[in-house]
């Protein structure tokens, strides 16, 4: 039997509606076992990705008001996707609440990175259905953390930085070539 005071503690939510926690962690590989007919957590898992990517768009756009949409979605790529969503999810130790056919556990489903990271998003979806935008917005914001933003806006802008100093050299190296064929050019022509 799942521990769901435990994983809401964890958590730092309470839900008024458990059914909705209970179905974000229930693997899709349930209904192969239990029957066509069972819900599992892929639309929660749907919903949980759009509230995931509006509250860090919002963030992202109200902390960063010099930053164009470039560098913005490419920090908001930084902190959302699989390897981010699954180390958010391994935090929460959602792998041992995860109700799993039997091939799926045995397979390795409760530590499996997507697995987690889909059961992540399940969960804010849950969240969101529970308490609204702004309840989810706030789990996430505790999650993520101010370090976390911000690291992901560091790196974007060091790797345009990298970027932009590795055209600078390739256009410097055409640019150095172009005149070393122009002085060959001419020395040829003296001769």
């Amino acid at each position: 039997m799942l521990n769901l005071s435990r994983f809401e503690e964890n958590l730092g939510y309470t839900f008024q509606d458990r059914s909705l926690l209970e179905l974000a962690l229930t693997h899709p590989s349930i209904a192969h076992e239990v029957g066509a007919g069972t819900q599992h957590n892929q639309r929660l898992e749907f919903l949980g990705d759009s509230v995931i990517q509006l509250a860090l768009t919002t963030e992202l756009y109200q902390r960063f008001p010099n930053y164009g949409e470039g560098p913005l979605s490419k920090a908001r790529a930084q902190l959302v996707n699989r390897v981010t969503l699954g180390e958010q999810g391994r935090r929460l130790d959602i792998g041992s609440h995860l109700i799993l056919s039997r091939g799926e556990q045995t397979s390795g489903g409760r530590v499996r990175l997507s697995t987690v990271a889909d059961a992540f998003e399940a969960v804010i979806g849950a969240v969101f259905l529970d308490a609204g935008y702004e309840a989810a917005r706030q789990l996430l914001a505790a999650s993520k953390g101010d370090q976390g933003v911000r690291d992901a806006v560091e790196a974007v802008y060091t790797q345009e930085l990298h970027e932009m100093a590795q055209k600078r050299s390739e256009e410097h190296t055409s640019e150095l070539q172009s005149h070393l064929n122009l002085v060959c050019r001419l020395l040829l022509e003296k001769k």
